[in-house]
């Protein structure tokens, strides 16, 4: 892909995060070499939850269960059970974040641990959030089947491009 500008700047109208990357910009005129400099380019923007994992766990086990976001800047991760936020350091639960990933880890499962869960990724351009569910063996469940549901303001999203398109 190449872009061509007779100014000293250039402007992408519409740009996708799938554009981020290396661009070269080269200066030529008539009385020296070309001048070639490389600039990354990084598009902000909301999270997008991509995989969301809920799993069954008999009493007393190790149970996990993640989700992972992709974002710039990165997500932040929270916690949710039946609307109220899970707070770290709760025994035998244990919340791990990483830039794109966060795991709820439970290490000594327990009938009032099964429930739905759900996970609320965001970043300072918006939030989006998946429910996912941990229940014991032999129940019925959505996500048995490492299929995942995702829940949230999916009209959210394009209002938010659409604004930051119009700020560009």
């Amino acid at each position: 892909v190449g872009f061509v500008s007779e100014d000293e700047y250039l402007e992408i109208q519409g740009i996708t995060r799938e554009q981020s990357g290396d661009y070269e910009c080269s200066a030529s005129n008539d009385v020296a070499a070309p001048v070639v400099r490389r600039v990354r380019v990084t598009v902000n923007y909301p999270p997008y939850i991509s995989e969301a994992k809920g799993t069954g766990v008999p009493v007393g086990q190790k149970g996990t269960l993640q989700c992972e976001a992709s974002a710039v800047p990165s997500a932040e991760f929270q916690w949710y059970k039946d609307d109220k936020r899970l707070i770290e350091g709760k025994k035998g639960v244990k919340v791990e974040n990483r830039p794109f990933l966060s795991k709820l880890i439970f290490f000594n499962v327990s009938e009032h641990d099964y429930g739905n869960y759900t996970c609320v990724a965001s970043n300072k351009l918006g939030h989006t959030n998946a429910s996912l569910t941990l229940f014991g063996p032999g129940a019925v469940s959505e996500v048995s089947n490492g299929s995942w549901r995702r829940a949230g303001c999916t009209w959210l999203l394009p209002l938010l491009i659409l604004h930051l398109l119009l700020k560009f």
